[in-house]
């Protein structure tokens, strides 16, 4: 990499993977597999869903093209103008930038429908090779006793294992991931020659007592958008503005997709590629305004 100084980096560091037809674009992973091309991203008013910003971009990482369009569309935002995206913009350098930024945003995660009840069951409609095969996922039994088979005693001196013995404190205002936590540790003579050792060790051969964790939240200290975020779009109103989402830009990426058969791009080189994606979303905003005027 040092002998290639100007090659195009992620924003890891890493130069992304090109070829050498068309340097400007990147592999991306599709349902269909690995394909060399581009990423086109585009800024849908919800009112009139007139595109009101196209751009198009060498990369498969979406977080990078949120601020970018974010950007670009600051000319009509107004004070009142809320932002909302899909969970392939959700990161936390994105939300930092817009809390710090003022602006007003719901940006959805990957595990926000298992959080909310509307997807209950979901799984079981996806696409599936044969009739028979259910996409649910299945529940393992777990092979070790979890945390929450131990009792926490009221005073957190100790916690009790399944099998009757104490595990002591060591460790009472532990951070792991930016989470507090106690730790408890049981002692050898206990553990050693407790029955129950194979379904409370993972390796007793090598591990002689037990390690156990109690989660107690996150640090007030740190700020972290992401958990702000979550919040947001939990909330009635959060859950709102991701329905209205859904309703606002998936139908203009339908409409490209399969009314005007924009199923891959046809040129090479990001320039020409950017002019083409914005060429289609010219077309629908077109008509969409004859459609406003003869309705």
């Amino acid at each position: 990499m040092d002998a290639h100084p100007d090659e195009r980096r992620s924003a890891k560091g890493k130069p992304w993977l090109s070829n050498r037809t068309d340097n400007e674009s990147a592999k991306m992973a599709t349902g269909k597999g690995v394909i060399q091309g581009y990423t086109g991203v585009a800024a849908v008013d919800a009112k009139t869903q007139i595109v009101v910003d196209a751009q198009v971009h060498g990369t498969n990482s979406e977080q990078e093209l949120l601020l970018p369009v974010v950007e670009a569309v600051e000319p009509f935002r107004t004070p009142n103008t809320t932002l909302c995206a899909d969970a392939g913009y959700h990161s936390e350098a994105n939300l930092k930038a817009l809390a710090e930024g003022g602006v007003d945003a719901y940006i959805c995660d990957n595990d926000y429908r298992n959080r909310d009840d509307r997807y209950a069951g979901q799984a079981s409609y996806k696409d599936k090779p044969d009739p028979l095969w259910d996409k649910r996922k299945v529940v393992k039994k777990a092979r070790c006793f979890r945390p929450a088979n131990f009792t926490l005693a009221e005073d957190c001196p100790h916690c009790v294992c399944p099998a009757g013995n104490k595990l002591y404190s060591n460790g009472s205002n532990c951070t792991f991931n930016g989470y507090v936590a106690m730790k408890f540790r049981g002692a050898e003579r206990d553990c050693v020659p407790c029955p129950l050792c194979d379904q409370c060790l993972r390796t007793p051969d090598t591990t002689k007592t037990r390690q156990v964790a109690f989660f107690q939240g996150k640090r007030d200290s740190e700020v972290r958008y992401a958990e702000r975020m979550k919040r947001r779009i939990d909330s009635d109103t959060g859950k709102r503005m991701i329905t209205a989402r859904f309703a606002t830009v998936e139908p203009i990426f339908g409409n490209l997709r399969n009314n005007k058969r924009l199923h891959r791009f046809t040129l090479r080189g990001r320039a020409k590629v950017d002019g083409q994606w914005k060429l289609y979303c010219l077309v629908h905003n077109i008509e969409k305004f004859a459609c406003n005027i003869y309705a």
